[in-house]
């Protein structure tokens, strides 16, 4: 189980660093936009850019924060709650989100397929969606492991 999570946690790391370094990026084409566009040479198509590069970084960032339970977490009802019954509830919180992000992945994957099929592509650039769809696809994937991972820890008493 070591192996499981330690693996895990190397794919979140390095889905992190991509959506950390996509970050940067967007930062970089709306300053270059913003300084550009008085002087009459704005960014042709900088939203669609931003747009899709903002998908990556919201997708790619969740089963890191996830994994390292850097989300906000409201403890104070659950606090009062024995040890066990803490764990049960974490667990079963984990369980719906295993649920809930492998629906959303089986989801993303039809949509990136549609999207394939039909030749969608953006208006500036003619970029396709379909990679788009299909990484946030593979992201709520690892969403799920990372919540198994979670749920292992739990019972390690290896979380929080």
């Amino acid at each position: 189980m070591k192996a499981y999570i330690t693996a895990i946690a190397n794919i979140s790391k390095g889905m992190q660093w991509v959506a950390g370094v996509t970050m940067c990026v967007i930062m970089a084409v709306t300053l270059v936009d913003v300084i550009m566009r008085p002087l009459g040479h704005p960014i042709v198509g900088a939203l669609e850019i931003i747009s899709f590069l903002g998908a990556i970084v919201v997708g790619f960032a969740v089963p890191y924060t996830s994994l390292t339970n850097g989300h906000i977490y409201v403890d104070f009802l659950i606090n009062r709650f024995s040890s066990d019954r803490r764990n049960v509830i974490f667990v079963i919180t984990r369980i719906m989100g295993i649920f809930l992000f492998f629906i959303l992945g089986w989801f993303f994957f039809s949509m990136a397929m549609d999207l394939y099929m039909k030749g969608e592509v953006s208006t500036t650039f003619r970029l396709p969606f379909y990679p788009i769809a299909a990484g946030l696809g593979v992201s709520c994937f690892v969403q799920v492991l990372a919540l198994t991972c979670n749920i292992i820890k739990t019972y390690g008493d290896a979380h929080e």
